[in-house]
């Protein structure tokens, strides 16, 4: 049996300051304290990538995602000397797709047009609500003119893909304005939506401190309503929380749900990369920025990196494929795990039974029960 092709390869960097940290998050992000040094920190992340390229084995690059913190906070000169030194070390090719994530209180006039002439080609702007009162208990620093008024300056700056954020199930938030937020995002026509409902994570003020949310079966309601409108409009849901219109999906996430490969630059990075001896690996950065600049580009930076076992591959690629409403087929289960598919044959089938994946063919997909109760779907690969 022929060895498989090694996965795509993306690349993330992550840019961890923000104006003030929101009462949600719990992203390796910092409340922005002082200057910005924007050169000492695209020369750690070109220094943290060269440490990195051992992992290309002759890939060119499938896409490039900035994320944060706020990579918007950064000038279009940073980002252009960054995606620059980028493609200096790695084949880049023409039209990838290149997305920075953007918060619409920290935009200043011409920061678009200079995104867009480094190289940036997609934008994704965290909206959250369009509702004043529901941003401000959120913590944003936006309100919604401001958020409205940056994506038209989107627009203007020649971005043809934009992603919007939009949050339901926030404190205060009945249905009316559930609807109300996603006729404004749908009325602003941006190619992709990630529609998805606030959580309480661990760690974070909310979760200690939790505000008064919407009932269980009113976040079923809004959640259900919401759909129903994205999808009238030509937004098709392809994973739980994306809905694009035809051909607009994300690359990028794409291929962390298809189990694709990726390096990690930056304070707090995540990178997983597949030998070709079919061996997986993680690595992840010290999340500190100061540390992280000292040590950028030498193993001291490393937080730390860990081989997967079988059972971790298999549930790995489970958590990932299982969020896309079209799953996974066998083949690339085994082209992106090097695993044989009876390793999970036994579980696909008590799924199957359980009515939580259904099959056609060689193709699995969870069902809307299955899409509804994940977690009990991804129990059974556990």
């Amino acid at each position: 049996m022929s060895t498989p092709p090694l996965p795509p390869l993306s690349l993330y960097i992550h840019i961890p300051w923000c104006i003030q940290k929101c009462p949600y998050c719990d992203f390796n992000s910092r409340t922005l304290k002082g200057g910005l040094d924007e050169e000492a920190y695209i020369n750690a992340l070109l220094a943290d990538l060269n440490s990195e390229l051992f992992q290309v084995y002759d890939r060119p690059l499938h896409s490039i995602f900035i994320g944060g913190g706020t990579p918007s906070l950064f000038s279009g000169d940073a980002i252009e000397a960054l995606l620059k030194g980028v493609q200096q070390r790695i084949a880049c090719p023409a039209n990838m797709e290149i997305t920075l994530e953007a918060n619409p209180g920290t935009l200043e006039a011409g920061r678009f047009e200079h995104y867009r002439t480094a190289g940036v080609n997609r934008l994704s702007i965290g909206i959250q609500s369009f509702n004043d009162k529901c941003l401000q208990q959120l913590g944003r620093i936006h309100g919604s003119a401001e958020a409205i008024a940056a994506f038209h300056s989107a627009r203007a700056a020649g971005f043809e893909r934009i992603n919007l954020d939009l949050m339901f199930g926030l404190p205060g938030q009945d249905i009316a304005l559930a609807q109300h937020d996603t006729e404004q995002a749908i009325e602003l026509k941006p190619e992709h939506i990630s529609y998805y409902q606030l959580t309480l994570e661990p760690g974070t003020p909310f979760y200690h401190a939790p505000p008064p949310l919407p009932l269980e079966d009113g976040l079923w309601e809004i959640q259900q309503q919401g759909q129903a409108l994205l999808s009238h409009h030509g937004y098709n849901q392809y994973e739980i929380s994306a809905y694009a219109q035809l051909g607009e999906q994300c690359h990028h996430n794409l291929n962390y749900w298809h189990f694709g490969d990726y390096l990690g630059i930056g304070a707090g990075a995540h990178g997983k990369s597949t030998m070709p001896d079919g061996t997986i690996t993680r690595r992840w950065k010290l999340a500190e920025p100061t540390p992280y600049l000292a040590a950028a580009g030498t193993d001291h930076a490393l937080s730390g990196q860990k081989t997967l076992a079988v059972d971790e591959i298999t549930l790995e690629f489970m958590i990932n494929a299982l969020r896309l409403n079209q799953g996974f087929t066998q083949a690339l289960y085994e082209q992106q795990t090097h695993l044989s598919f009876t390793t999970i044959a036994a579980p696909i089938n008590k799924a199957i039974q359980a009515g939580l994946l259904k099959s056609h063919n060689t193709r699995f997909m969870p069902t809307p029960l299955g899409q509804r109760f994940l977690n009990d779907l991804l129990a059974q690969f556990l």
